[in-house]
């Protein structure tokens, strides 16, 4: 498995409708090929992390033009262009 852990920092008081945003979008998130997990969080002053685990690099890789089209529609919610970083998974546990 791969994690994409990117960072983003949302302008103030843009929380609320970057979330509504993100929800809304749920189902194309999830729905890129290879997706295992998406996890955001965020601090009250908008700096916040995805982690997107992915069941290999390559498919990572492959959802670039989709993970790219899906930060543009949050685009007037971020001060500048998330930060991403690739890592392989050494484990990945889940209770849920």
């Amino acid at each position: 498995m791969f994690a994409r852990i990117t960072q983003f920092k949302m302008k103030p008081g843009m929380r609320d409708a970057a979330e509504a945003r993100m929800n809304e979008l749920k189902d194309q998130i999830m729905g890129m090929e290879g997706m295992h997990s998406f996890t955001n969080v965020m601090n009250e002053d908008g700096s916040g992390f995805v982690v997107a685990v992915v069941q290999s690099e390559e498919l990572s890789n492959a959802n670039a033009p989709k993970v790219t089209e899906l930060w543009g529609q949050f685009a007037e919610f971020l001060e500048g262009p998330p930060a991403p970083a690739g890592f392989d998974v050494v484990v990945h546990w889940d209770k849920g």
